[in-house]
């Protein structure tokens, strides 16, 4: 009641502009409102509740040299609640934002690609041997998702700790630009992450794993770590995103998983073809990853295939590689009728392709508004779940 008090009181002062203040010799502000106003302000002041005694003077007087009587009090008041309102704020919401701020710092999207795909890999190791399937071991595959997810959070951490003031315009959702996060949390969280994910990686899966476990972490780090900062050349960039999230994710899942199973590494059909299909897919993620963030990109001199190429060929180049994936895939299905499903390769692909013909289009027709392109980024993560998704029953 006392804040609506002084807001009004305020506002009904300062709505007229024909009100002159003049100093007197009593320390206040003599203010000289016109005639009209007289019996306005009365009948205001009486709405909100004060009491307001008329002494017939042309003028009415607000004592601001003692605001000990009036203005004070309620400043302090209110500043007391707030302040009083924020300490009270309960522990159970401060836990959740800070749940939310670390989801966020994980990027979600990359952490379902590689849950997802080691998930696929596992399971296709798994379904070419499925005489040799041992619970024991559900602990150890768990541990390696687990490592796994650590790595995931360790390289796009360390990014964001030294993107901060890019993420500020290109992505200012993620919790160190938006301030939800410290950088000293960050720091923790990224050298929390590595050391977990290395001492895993060491105890339970042998020195090969190790080695390209670690090889990932270091590809990861010069991507984003001055003075090398590959991000900077589009090329290392896009070579250095495939490498790991193609190569050595479904190269090192499914060897881990025939040792696990103490059988010797070989490649298999499936396995050459999800390796290759996902290098490419990701060549597609490391070029269209930067289409929302040309806007910042270019403020600060980041050299990307989205910044001298323009969003659009970027746009029409990723899913030219992505459809040339889908037409390869179509035809080892028909000519390696002994090594894949055709009733389910051929039609899922099909569907692929022409779901990802019609969101080009749907670009084309907004004209390519950073909204437009967001949800285009989006939906080539969703294909990529797909693939995955598809891959243990080729």
């Amino acid at each position: 009641m006392e804040l609506s008090t002084s807001s009004s009181y305020s506002t009904l002062l300062h709505s007229h502009s024909s009100i002159t203040p003049t100093w007197n010799s009593t320390s206040y502000y003599s203010f000289k409102p016109p005639t009209s106003l007289k019996s306005t302000t009365s009948k205001h002041l009486r709405s909100i509740g004060i009491n307001h005694h008329h002494h017939h003077h042309t003028s009415f007087s607000t004592h601001v040299s003692k605001p000990k009587k009036q203005h004070r009090p309620i400043s302090i008041r209110a500043c007391s609640e707030v302040g009083a309102a924020g300490s009270d704020r309960p522990f159970a919401d401060k836990v959740l934002d800070l749940k939310d701020a670390f989801w966020r710092f994980l990027r979600p999207h990359t952490i379902r690609g590689t849950a997802l795909g080691s998930a696929a890999l596992v399971s296709r190791a798994l379904i070419e041997n499925s005489n040799m399937i041992k619970w024991s071991l559900l602990l150890k595959a768990f541990s390696g998702l687990f490592a796994l997810i650590c790595g995931n959070g360790y390289i796009v951490g360390i990014n964001q700790i030294y993107d901060i003031s890019i993420d500020k315009v290109n992505k200012p959702y993620l919790p160190i630009a938006a301030g939800d996060l410290s950088v000293q949390s960050a720091w923790f969280l990224v050298i929390f992450f590595a050391a977990a994910g290395l001492s895993i990686v060491g105890l339970n899966f042998g020195p090969f794993i190790f080695s390209l476990y670690s090889f990932g972490l270091f590809l990861g780090t010069i991507y984003s770590v001055p003075p090398l900062r590959m991000k900077r050349f589009p090329v290392a960039a896009f070579l250095i995103i495939a490498t790991v999230r193609g190569f050595l994710l479904n190269f090192g899942v499914y060897y881990a998983t025939r040792a696990a199973l103490g059988l010797a590494f070989e490649w298999s059909s499936s396995v050459v073809f999800i390796t290759t299909f996902v290098t490419f897919f990701a060549l597609v993620i490391a070029i269209t990853k930067d289409l929302p963030d040309v806007e910042g990109d270019r403020r600060y001199q980041i050299s990307t295939f989205a910044t001298k190429l323009g969003v659009r060929n970027i746009s029409f180049l990723g899913a030219g590689i992505l459809l040339m994936n889908y037409v390869v895939s179509i035809a080892a299905a028909i000519y390696m009728p002994q090594a894949f499903r055709r009733w389910l390769l051929i039609p899922a692909h099909t569907i692929f392709a022409s779901s990802l013909i019609y969101q080009v289009q749907i670009l084309e027709k907004a004209n390519y508004t950073k909204e437009a392109i967001s949800g285009f980024y989006r939906f080539i993560w969703n294909l990529f779940y797909a693939e995955y998704a598809l891959f243990p029953f080729i």
